[in-house]
């Protein structure tokens, strides 16, 4: 196959999505990821990936952000999303608009991500770089997962852990 440039490019890439589209909804919520940076990159994913929504909680800072902005190339004007401080709450909410609720978190509970069975319309919840996700939190889910790691690390950073299991989710 010749490699696509141009409007070659922008054709396949935009007959692919209307014929690959995955028949999922997907949410993400980010419980106090503090730092800009993944922000940014949480919202480059919700556009690249077609989330539904992004809802930003606690501590995590919210558009517009200079930071934020730049990393995820402004698609927070792209991408629905909303504020809420209580991410209790915010579940809550989902949960009432039929969401099933995992967190990708390191618990005695969790299963590999690649191991669960996701319903087709869930939201993923990631949180802290540091504390990750909180008890309190967790307790509201339905489910949790995480990722194996093979090397001395316990986990990748917040952003990339979350595009795992999104891009999971949607070519499983």
């Amino acid at each position: 196959m010749k490699p696509l440039f141009g409007t070659n490019l922008k054709r396949f890439l935009r007959d692919y999505k209307r014929q690959q589209r995955p028949d999922v909804d997907l949410v993400a919520l980010l419980q106090s990821v503090e730092y800009p940076a993944n922000v940014g990159s949480c919202f480059r994913l919700a556009d690249g990936a077609g989330l539904t929504e992004l809802v930003l909680t606690g501590i995590t800072p919210t558009p517009p952000h200079s930071t934020i902005d730049k990393v995820g190339r402004f698609k927070s004007d792209r991408v629905p999303w909303r504020y809420e401080r209580d991410p209790i709450e915010a579940i809550r909410g989902l949960k009432e608009d039929g969401y099933h609720v995992v967190a990708v978190e390191l618990t005695d509970m969790a299963v590999p991500y690649h191991q669960y069975d996701y319903p087709s319309k869930s939201c993923l919840i990631v949180g802290h770089e540091d504390h990750g996700v909180t008890k309190a939190t967790l307790g509201a889910c339905d489910a949790a997962v995480f990722l194996p790691m093979y090397g001395k690390g316990l986990s990748l950073n917040v952003h990339v852990a979350l595009s795992i299991v999104v891009y999971h989710i949607l070519h499983s």
